[in-house]
């Protein structure tokens, strides 16, 4: 089986003076989170889907589950964790409960706020998770990367090719996950925020899954304006 675990669990602190965090905010027309609920509800290869939320937003999400999904029955929503890892925990938790998953089940993790991640990833992803255990979804970096350990000075620049930026859908096998997070130690779970660096850290290959720079995570008014921009390209097409 392969869930989709949508993680939308952040309460948008810099996207500016907005009244809801930035997963809520409009798309033409619509919530962002709901564009990405959509586009994996639309996903032959997802069999159903689990959104992990805020717990102060949690009633606000079943609402629009109500308002726009028809099929509400392959639509799960949850109250994350305190992070990101405990919020995708808090997502699995609900999808073994509800669906009785195997170690060998998929989960396809995707930010809330990434409304233009496309079909081909997602299933890129889901076929490298089954194939590898666990999968990265990246694009090259187009500019040079910079590193500071003071901030002040620059003290190394890696070669630019060698260098990839995260995107996400983030996808591995249940079991993996469950085994990888329980070997955390509390220190280092306050400090890694990304799953898959969490298997890096344990000596696990990551695949890597070749993203598209379409594939925008609306982080800033900037990138909300980005988004309205593509959205009413695609509009016009």
């Amino acid at each position: 089986m392969v869930i989709g675990g949508i993680v939308a669990g952040g309460t948008g602190s810099r996207m500016g003076n907005y009244s809801v965090p930035k997963q809520f905010l409009l798309l033409d027309e619509k919530p962002i989170v709901v564009h990405v609920v959509e586009k994996f509800l639309s996903c032959t290869g997802i069999d159903a889907i689990v959104v992990g939320v805020h717990k102060d937003w949690y009633q606000y999400m079943m609402d629009l589950k109500k308002k726009y999904f028809k099929d509400i029955s392959r639509v799960t929503v949850v109250k994350g964790g305190l992070d990101r890892n405990g919020t995708i925990l808090e997502i699995m938790k609900a999808a073994e409960e509800q669906y009785h998953l195997t170690d060998d089940d998929i989960l396809v993790t995707h930010d809330a706020v990434r409304p233009f991640v496309s079909f081909r990833i997602i299933q890129d992803n889901i076929e490298a998770a089954k194939k590898y255990h666990v999968c990265d979804t990246v694009v090259g970096a187009t500019d040079t990367i910079v590193c500071s350990e003071n901030g002040e000075y620059i003290t190394d620049i890696p070669v630019r090719q060698t260098m990839f930026q995260g995107q996400t859908p983030q996808s591995f096998k249940v079991g993996l996950f469950k085994a990888v997070y329980n070997s955390m130690t509390q220190e280092e779970l306050n400090v890694v925020t990304d799953a898959c660096k969490m298997f890096y850290l344990r000596n696990h290959a990551v695949y890597l899954v070749t993203g598209d720079v379409s594939n925008i995570k609306i982080t800033y008014p900037f990138d909300y304006k980005m988004a309205q921009i593509m959205m009413e390209s695609q509009r016009d097409d």
